[in-house]
């Protein structure tokens, strides 16, 4: 029995040595270090509420240049793709006939009226009745209205640019019998671009004439083309729920073309608000939370109301100040009351582009 009982104390007296020697490693393990922490600081930047949608380019002017009458070319006098300006010829059909109808129609103006004239004094002293100077003056009516029908005719034969622009492909010869409804060319004035797109009837309230849009092509990687809304449907398509829009956009280097697809962002509104990457918020339910640095350097939760948002950015509307510190990496290394320490991250532009969504 004494055995056991000095077994067991000796084994007792080994245990608490190891023990002791033990404790201070262990405790060393167990001190946490002072975790490093990613801030930003809050800012003012400038925010926009946006509608983005699809719209098709037209033209401000097109047509399909036609002739009138059936006649046959003799002249063509423009070139494929071709910049024109109001008024030039483009093709000119046979016109020997109305010519020559047209002189008939100004020797007989002449004539009647040298008649009239001759016979003026001789109906002031009663020599020949007045019947006779009001069947003359009716002639040279007539001669006159002749000579109207003749040159209508004529110039009917003379296709002209009825407004400066650019021509598509030709597609007649010299030669060749037009009818009305053949097309010779295509006139396009792209000198400002027409851009009609569809915007859904919530937001109906938020549009109005002058309202700045952006738009964007694939065929110009990255580049904006800006413009103003000048005109909205009067009517709501009972199909999509959306109004047409169109917006016009200055073409001076006549870049975009007619047909081209291209991606619009409509301006709703504009202003200055607080921001915070997206990266800074924590969601619990129905709440949103971001830790903030103090001056000592010390963890605080605070709850925030977020605004709108885009990818990658929030805008605050409560719960932050201007320039407070707020941790957007190492969130899940620190707890409230933590001690860290911060770095702070690199400034990244607002990208002013990019659209802004209501947070759900």
């Amino acid at each position: 029995m004494k055995k056991i009982i000095i077994f067991l104390t000796l084994l007792g007296a080994v245990g608490a040595y190891f023990y002791l020697q033990q404790a201070p490693s262990e405790k060393v393990k167990r001190a946490r270090p002072t975790p490093n922490v990613v801030i930003t600081k809050a800012s003012m930047q400038v925010i926009r509420d946006e509608v983005e949608a699809l719209g098709t380019s037209k033209a401000n002017e097109s047509i399909t240049v036609t002739p009138k009458v059936t006649e046959v070319v003799t002249q063509v006098n423009f070139n494929d793709g071709e910049l024109v300006k109001k008024g030039r010829l483009l093709v000119q059909l046979q016109d020997r006939e109305q010519l020559a109808r047209v002189t008939v129609a100004k020797v007989k103006v002449k004539d009647h009226q040298r008649e009239l004239e001759r016979i003026r004094t001789l109906v002031t002293s009663q020599t020949i009745a007045e019947l006779e100077r009001d069947r003359l003056q009716t002639l040279i009516d007539t001669a006159k209205a002749e000579l109207v029908q003749a040159e209508s005719a004529l110039k009917d034969r003379r296709i002209t640019a009825p407004f400066s622009g650019s021509l598509g492909l030709r597609q007649v010869s010299i030669g060749a019998l037009v009818t009305p409804g053949n097309a010779i060319t295509t006139l396009d004035d792209i000198s400002v671009i027409k851009l009609d797109f569809s915007v859904p009837e919530r937001f109906l309230q938020a549009l109005a004439l002058g309202k700045t849009v952006e738009a964007t092509a694939v065929a110009f990687d990255g580049e904006i083309f800006n413009g103003k809304v000048v005109s909205i449907d009067s009517r709501i398509n009972p199909k999509t729920r959306a109004v047409i829009v169109r917006a016009e956009i200055p073409n001076p280097k006549q870049r975009l073309l007619p047909g081209m697809l291209m991606k619009v962002k409509l301006i709703k509104t504009s202003r200055d608000a607080l921001i915070l990457p997206e990266s800074a918020i924590i969601p619990i339910q129905d709440r949103h939370y971001v830790y903030l640095v103090n001056e000592e350097g010390v963890i605080e939760q605070k709850q925030v109301s977020l605004g709108l948002r885009k990818r990658g950015w929030v805008e605050i509307l409560d719960g932050v100040m201007l320039n407070d510190q707020i941790v957007i990496r190492g969130l899940l290394k620190v707890r409230p009351g933590d001690k860290v320490k911060v770095t702070l991250s690199e400034r990244f532009s607002f990208l002013k582009q990019a659209s802004v969504e209501p947070v759900a």
